[in-house]
């Protein structure tokens, strides 16, 4: 069981997480992002991954990941800078030691698995954890990564946030294996399944991994069994292709009001606990909205920039031609 200082520090970022998301789904609504692919329901996973790593480790995420990203003290308009349109990402990868939000199912598994890899050639203890969705799972890349990872034993943790649904194709469609943990069997990687909404729960496994990962256990996946409550992304209507009924039914095991209850039930939580967090995450809110009140300012020539470390003849003449249309000389 995790300290009671760590749960109590799971629910104040989930609190905020969760506020934060809602809130950057209101911003797509008002043209403010492009889209926002919510994280609705899956708080324990996100905060969970991010309280696991120390900061020297690398965290891998998704286009959903977001709520990892800010609970990982990434600025909230960086975090959504790739949703924004501004820019492929907005943060430092290396200084916040999280590599770009990965849009393409599962091609930053095999990346987790290489830089893992290389830091042990280093001679750091650094860990990977690569955040990846059910529908990752049936993609080669999320393969190729979890063989390679068990034949270089590597310390990387592959953490399936299963929510049912890729996009719209059930889990029963994507696969015929009783659970996804079952995939990293075959491939000798220590496999898990976990209640992906108790993040007690997950708190409690994504340690144990981790650690044992630092300390030459080789890789881990866990499955996460958790569900997304609001759409796939802000363009979306779920009601298509799931019942409401269902729905319900996961919202009544919603994992902040689980974890909350577990908490003052055990006198580890008071009512002034619970208003502060609701307060500094409507402060949080607060200051989003005001900073997406304004405009962005980009540079159209930065397209050029990190391509290759050398620019190719190609892109210098492109950079050119952009460099006329815009009036600069």
């Amino acid at each position: 069981m995790p300290e009671p200082e760590l749960l109590l520090t799971a629910y104040r970022k989930m609190v905020v997480g969760r506020r934060f998301d809602t809130q950057a789904t209101a911003l797509a609504r008002q043209g403010r992002l492009a889209v926002h692919p919510s994280s609705l329901g899956q708080e324990a996973c996100q905060i969970g991954a991010a309280l696991a790593l120390r900061p020297s480790d690398w965290l891998f995420p998704t286009y959903r990941d977001c709520v990892a990203l800010v609970s990982r003290d990434i600025d909230p308009v960086e975090a959504l800078t790739l949703l924004r349109g501004d820019g492929h990402c907005g943060y430092d990868p290396m200084r916040h030691r999280t590599a770009p939000q990965c849009t393409p199912l599962a091609t930053h598994a095999a990346h987790a698995t290489g830089l893992a890899h290389g830091e042990r050639l280093k001679g750091t203890d650094t860990v990977a954890l690569a955040l990846v969705g059910d529908g990752a799972t049936s993609e080669g890349d999320f393969h190729e990564a979890l063989g390679l990872a068990g034949v270089l034993r590597a310390p990387v943790v592959f953490l399936v946030q299963n929510n049912g649904y890729a996009i719209s194709v059930p889990f029963a469609a994507q696969s015929a294996a009783p659970g996804l943990a079952y995939k990293g069997i075959g491939y000798g990687v220590r496999s898990e399944q976990v209640d992906g909404n108790d993040a007690a729960a997950v708190l409690a496994v994504l340690t144990k991994a981790v650690e044992e990962a630092r300390t030459g256990g080789g890789p881990w996946l866990i499955e996460a069994h958790t569900y997304r409550v609001a759409p796939h992304t802000s363009a979306d209507d779920p009601s298509r292709y799931r019942p409401a009924e269902e729905t319900e039914q996961w919202r009544e095991r919603d994992p902040i009001d689980r974890l909350e209850s577990w908490l003052r039930e055990r006198g580890l939580l008071t009512e002034d606990d619970i208003a502060a967090a609701a307060v500094a995450a409507e402060e949080y809110a607060a200051e989003m909205r005001t900073r997406f009140s304004e405009d962005p300012v980009v540079d159209p020539l930065a397209l050029f920039e990190h391509v290759f470390s050398a620019p190719t003849p190609q892109l210098t003449e492109q950079r050119a031609q952009l460099r006329a249309e815009l009036g600069e000389r």
